[in-house]
């Protein structure tokens, strides 16, 4: 079965494009991140690229060599934005470090969802009642963005959300994101939930070096185990993806020099 997900605030547009994916494979990683307004780059190459902040539509924007984390260009890096659903990405690697078991179900309970589907959030699919394994939790929260499935990690691994959030937050700090602060799990709207494009990339550059992580954020697509409520299972698909083909929202002369760095 394939739902539908919602994003957690029709005002806020969230892009995630990963260019040339088979390529991580080969320690060769490539990928823009793009939300709204805000742009990540990161790229790890031996080659040099000369791409100018004023190139760009966003306010917004960094370009990271992973290779020795070299700040290649910047634009407004360090100027407080609103992360949302890149806030996911905080959640997955804390809730990956600290499940000892992948494999161990977890009840999503009619407390789960409570406040979301006011909220507008963006879903998985899952339903209340239903016994989902964590790995299948993870795959929700970065593919389709899943709120509840968020929810149902940070319940499980800290007793509630606010539990989990200064686990958060504690994180932030340890990897020196020193210009951020998580009010929640999911990425809803909180005017003391933000971030930086440069705490972001702190961010990611340290997710991406574990391999569990890494293997559900470059997936395209995943289908679960049969559970309680969906005996069939459920497949959901990786927003990132979805929006990979969208490339009007990049200047087209900077994406064709991201690819010919690629190539060289």
């Amino acid at each position: 079965m394939v739902r539908k997900v919602k994003r957690e605030n029709p005002g806020i547009l969230i892009f995630i494009i990963f260019l040339l994916i088979a390529v991580i494979a080969f320690s060769v990683h490539k990928f823009i991140i793009t939300q709204e307004k805000q742009h990540i780059f990161k790229i790890e190459t031996d080659s040099t690229v000369s791409i100018s902040p004023d190139k760009l539509t966003s306010p917004n924007a960094i370009l990271v060599r992973l290779k020795d984390d070299a700040i290649l260009m910047q634009k407004n890096s360090q100027e407080k934005i609103y992360p949302a659903s890149l806030t996911k990405i905080m959640t997955a690697i804390v809730a990956i470090e600290n499940l000892p078991n992948l494999n161990e179900e977890i009840e999503l309970t009619n407390y789960t969802f409570q406040g979301l589907y006011k909220a507008d959030a963006s879903m998985t699919g899952f339903q209340p009642g239903e016994n989902v394994r964590a790995i299948d939790l993870l795959y929700g929260a970065l593919l389709p963005s899943g709120a509840e499935s968020c929810i149902g990690l940070a319940d499980q691994i800290a007793g509630s959300e606010q539990g989990f959030v200064k686990m958060m937050n504690q994180k932030a700090a340890d990897i020196g994101m020193d210009n951020t602060h998580f009010e929640n799990a999911t990425g809803l709207h909180n005017k003391n939930h933000y971030t930086t494009v440069k705490d972001m990339a702190i961010l990611l550059s340290y997710a991406l070096q574990n391999d569990t992580f890494r293997e559900i954020f470059t997936s395209s697509r995943h289908s679960t185990q049969p559970t309680n409520k969906h005996p069939g299972g459920m497949t959901f698909y990786s927003t990132m993806f979805q929006e990979l083909s969208n490339q009007s929202i990049i200047d087209g002369e900077i994406l064709d020099q991201l690819v010919k760095v690629n190539r060289n």
